[in-house]
C-alpha cells in the first residue's frame, strides 16, 4: 500500500511538471528578437525558474522528506528519472536523479589513495595519476612549502586552478597533460561520467541506494562481478547489515562518507529548438528547498 501511495504521489508530481513548464515555455514567444543563443539561454533561465518554484512548492517532496524514507525516495527517482515534454516547437527533457550516486574527486585522501591506486590499477594506469591528481588538491600539499607538487602539471598550466578539481572539463585538461606526460593511453578507458562527481565539499557522502557500479569496484577493492550484485539490491539497503560485506569490504567502505538516505536531487535538462540545444543541470537540496551547482550549456 506504502508503495502504491508513493507512486501516485510521483505520477502527480510529473503532471504537475508538465502543466507548468508548458506555461513557461508559452510566455517565451515573447523573446523572439533577440540572437539565438540568447533566446535559447532566456528560454532555459524561464524553464529552470518553472523547475525550482515546483520543487520549491511539492508537497509531494516535502511528504517524501517527513517521512525520511530511502524506499519512498527511490521509488520517486525511478518514475521520475525521465520526462519528456514536447511543447509547440521545442522539445523538453527533464530529468530527476540522486546527486549522490558517485564519488566526490576530491575526497581523494591518505586514508582511501590505496583504494584509488587499486581502481586505477584495473585498467593498468600507472599510479603517477594519483600523484597528479593529488596536485591539483591544496588539502594534500604541505603548509608553508612553496612548489612542491610531484608533477609538471603547473608548468604546463602555471594558471590552473589548484584547490580542487572543480568540474569534468577541469579534469580532462589535467588528463591531457597526464597523456602527454607519460603516454599512459589506458587513462582513456576510465568510465568517468559513472565514477566522479565535482565539488568543493569534500564532506558529501555516497548515497549507498545509488552508488554505480564503478563506485562500488572503487570504495570496496572489489570486482565488477560483485559490485554488479550490490547494484542489484539498490534502494532496499537501510544500514549496513544490509549489504552483507565481508570484514575487509567493511574496512575499506570505512575510509568514505556514506549514507542510505541523501535527499538531494540531480536536475537535468535539456532543450532542443530546431538546430539549438541548451542543456541545464544543478543540485537540488529538498531539506533547504534550495538550487545550487548551476550549470547551463547553450
Amino acid at each position: 500500500m506504502r508503495k502504491a501511495i508513493a507512486l501516485l504521489i510521483t505520477l502527480m508530481f510529473v503532471m504537475i511538471i508538465s502543466v507548468a513548464v508548458g506555461y513557461g515555455l508559452s510566455q517565451m514567444k515573447k523573446a523572439s528578437k533577440v540572437t539565438q543563443d540568447e533566446d535559447m539561454l532566456y528560454r532555459s533561465t524561464l524553464i529552470v525558474g518553472d523547475v525550482l518554484t515546483i520543487l520549491k512548492n511539492s508537497t509531494d517532496l516535502n511528504q517524501l522528506l517527513d517521512e525520511n524514507s530511502s524506499a519512498d525516495l527511490y521509488t520517486f527517482f525511478q518514475t521520475t528519472s525521465y520526462l519528456p515534454l514536447n511543447i509547440g516547437s521545442e522539445k523538453v527533457v527533464l530529468s530527476l536523479k540522486s546527486a549522490r550516486s558517485k564519488i566526490n574527486i576530491n575526497s581523494l585522501n591518505k586514508k582511501n589513495e590505496l583504494l584509488f591506486r587499486n581502481y586505477f590499477n584495473r585498467y593498468m594506469i600507472g599510479s603517477n595519476y594519483v600523484d597528479v591528481l593529488k596536485d591539483c588538491m591544496r588539502k594534500n600539499q604541505a603548509k608553508d612549502e612553496y612548489n612542491n607538487y610531484t608533477s609538471r602539471l603547473f608548468d604546463e598550466y602555471p594558471s590552473l586552478f589548484r584547490d580542487y578539481i572543480a568540474s569534468k572539463k577541469h579534469l580532462m585538461k589535467i588528463n591531457k597533460f597526464y597523456l602527454q606526460e607519460y603516454g599512459d593511453m589506458n587513462l582513456k578507458m576510465l568510465p568517468f561520467d559513472d565514477l566522479f562527481c565535482y565539488r568543493a565539499a569534500q564532506n558529501e557522502a555516497v548515497d549507498l541506494n545509488y552508488a554505480t557500479v564503478d563506485v562500488w569496484q572503487l570504495m570496496l577493492d572489489t570486482s565488477k562481478e560483485r559490485a554488479e550484485i550490490l547494484v542489484q539490491g539498490e534502494g532496499a539497503y537501510n544500514s549496513i547489515e544490509d549489504l552483507q560485506l565481508t570484514p575487509e569490504e567493511k574496512i575499506n567502505l570505512k575510509k568514505f562518507k556514506t549514507t542510505f538516505y541523501a535527499p538531494y536531487i540531480f536536475v537535468e535538462i535539456e532543450i532542443v529548438r530546431q538546430k539549438s540545444i541548451s542543456k541545464i543541470h544543478f543540485i537540488y537540496d529538498i531539506k533547504l528547498k534550495k538550487g545550487y551547482d548551476f550549470v547551463f550549456e547553450v
